[in-house]
């Protein structure tokens, strides 16, 4: 039997289930917190007040999230917004992790820099270029932080903000009721409502 192949997207959510789980519960209000806020700059129709990003930050940080979850036949991290949840959640409940989000952001600068001489940030180099820088910081703290960061952005409750018109939902065939009707399965088909 030969060896069943994933995509990367198909990777990219089976990956997050360990570690990101934990973290996920040790944050979770913190969490809903910055998904609201997510959720009320995305609704925005005035340009969105960044709470910790600078705009090149933001753009810089946006570039990542999309090479994490790329547009392909299907949206990505970008048309999911995630960018506001993460810069929510460095202003907030992730403020412990401000220090090692900003040095990997200057580390990465400093790469674009070296690598590419006429480039000025990491956002406007090509998706090659991007995909080429990220792989040499794939084992990083930054790099598992954003990750985490990005899933859930992506995955989240789109109430709270990430999501985006239930993006993420939809890629990974989430059914968006909340009350199912008995029997649910095969487990309760004898099932007789008293």
């Amino acid at each position: 039997m030969g060896k069943k192949e994933i995509s990367r997207r198909q990777f990219v959510i089976k990956s997050c289930a360990g570690a990101g789980s934990a973290w996920l519960l040790s944050n979770l209000p913190e969490i809903l917190l910055a998904q609201e806020h997510a959720h009320q700059a995305a609704a925005s129709p005035a340009p969105v007040k960044l709470d910790f990003f600078s705009p090149e930050q933001a753009a810089d940080v946006e570039a990542i999230a999309a090479q994490i979850i790329p547009t392909t036949e299907t949206p990505g991290a970008r048309e999911a917004r995630v960018v506001y949840f993460i810069d929510r959640a460095l202003a907030t409940f992730s403020s412990d992790d401000r220090p090692a989000f900003l040095k990997g952001l200057a580390e990465l600068q400093s790469k674009v820099r070296k690598r590419f001489k006429k480039a000025d940030r990491f956002s406007n180099l090509t998706s090659e270029q991007q995909i080429q820088l990220i792989k040499s910081i794939e084992k990083s703290e930054f790099f598992e932080l954003i990750h985490t960061m990005t899933i859930l952005g992506m995955f989240a409750n789109p109430a709270y903000g990430g999501n985006h018109n239930e993006i993420g939902w939809k890629l990974i065939g989430f059914e968006t009721e909340f009350l199912f009707e008995p029997p649910f399965g095969f487990y309760d088909r004898d099932y007789e409502a008293k």
